[in-house]
């Protein structure tokens, strides 16, 4: 019988030993995760920092340069600086989304058949819970939105903010965190376009007929409804991309 060669046998590769910083990285995420340490709370000095860890200053600004880099810390100037912990992981990932969309990672389509599918996980999240906490948020939201139509504005932050509060009333932070990632990138192609109030009008309107589902705890029609609303704002999305790049080309032509 032929022995496997020695190339085939190798499974594993050698364990690189983390370095300083990283250790120094993954021992304040560790304090963040269990709650030691909270947004809002500052951490010690660089100088005490050094000490406590018992390596250069060096290391402790690479550390702090990666817990900066990903979210967990806000470096502070002045004399009350320094190294505060913060809550900005939900922009990190918004961030990445919307770098994805404008490399043209990311079609309306694709963005319209996402958030369908998630808007509607939602939802049954939403009415699962049989909770009226969220209610009245969600009434007031509508309401202002309706009366900024009538005024002749555009409820643009009433717009996303309605899908923003549904994803917290699932109760679940998951669904928060994709649901802003997934308004990063709407919020980012709706600011670039130049469309009427049709598109506004359309959304607060389907924001209603949403919500009067939810208050009859009718899940198909809320269903329903989301698909509807999401679908026919797509189409709209599109129109007004359409007509963008036609003015676009005819004013080159000139």
């Amino acid at each position: 019988m032929i022995a496997p060669s020695a190339e085939k046998q190798r499974l594993f590769s050698p364990i690189k030993p983390k370095r300083a910083f990283e250790e120094i990285c993954d021992e304040i995420k560790r304090l963040i995760f269990t709650g030691t340490l909270k947004p809002g709370d500052r951490l010690p000095t660089e100088l005490e920092l050094t000490s406590q860890f018992n390596v250069s200053r060096q290391t402790v600004r690479e550390a702090l340069r990666l817990l900066e880099t990903t979210g967990f810390i806000n470096m502070q100037r002045g004399g009350t600086g320094g190294p505060l912990i913060v809550d900005t992981i939900l922009n990190t990932i918004s961030n990445s989304f919307l770098d994805a969309f404008q490399m043209r990672k990311i079609s309306i389509d694709e963005l319209t058949a996402a958030r369908i599918e998630i808007e509607k996980m939602v939802l049954k999240a939403v009415l699962a819970r049989n909770s009226q906490d969220y209610m009245k948020a969600l009434e007031e939201n509508v309401a202002l939105a309706k009366e900024l139509l009538g005024r002749k504005m555009k409820p643009f932050r009433e717009e996303m903010e309605f899908h923003m509060l549904l994803a917290r009333a699932s109760n679940n932070y998951i669904f928060v965190i994709i649901v802003e990632a997934l308004l990063a990138v709407t919020a980012d192609i709706r600011s670039r376009l130049s469309s009427g109030i049709e598109l506004d009008t359309e959304a607060v309107l389907g924001h209603e007929r949403i919500l009067q589902a939810i208050k009859e705890r009718d899940s198909e029609k809320a269903l329903a409804a989301m698909e509807k609303h999401l679908t026919e704002n797509a189409v709209l999305k599109k129109a007004a991309v359409r007509a963008g790049t036609a003015r676009r080309t005819r004013t080159e032509r000139r």
